[in-house]
């Protein structure tokens, strides 16, 4: 990874989704993020845009379309993107979809925060900036 890392964020509520970039704003203001809606728009981009991956994906468990889990799956299956470290941040992570994502082969996971600086100490340790 040369230069600031490329995000992608799968998260269907628009507040969260504010949150996030908030909080990554407060990291490094160059970090780019990209975000998508759910699970399915965010495999159409990565297989469609092999030249821009990004460095690291964040998926919301809760999303209609294609959720989080089967979206992990979909990423793990495929040859150009299962090595992108996954992070599933949700407000739902109980030791069932700990076993399973695990099982996926997720990198990490991470519950939602209550606080914008949660979020921000979370991102600075987990991109090391």
């Amino acid at each position: 990874m040369k230069g600031l890392p490329v995000l992608l964020l799968a998260e269907d509520d628009e507040d969260d989704q504010f949150l996030f970039q908030e909080a990554l704003a407060s990291v490094h203001s160059g970090i780019e993020c990209i975000m998508v809606n759910n699970g399915k728009e965010a495999m159409r981009l990565l297989q469609q845009d092999v030249l821009t991956l990004p460095d690291y994906i964040f998926l919301d468990l809760n999303m209609p379309v294609m959720d989080g889990l089967d979206c992990l799956a979909s990423l793990k299956q495929d040859p150009m993107l299962k090595d992108i470290p996954v992070i599933i941040y949700s407000t739902t992570i109980t030791e069932l979809i700990l076993a399973q994502t695990r099982k996926l082969g997720v990198h990490s996971t991470f519950k939602k925060p209550d606080s914008i600086d949660s979020l921000s100490d979370f991102l600075r340790q987990y991109l090391k900036m």
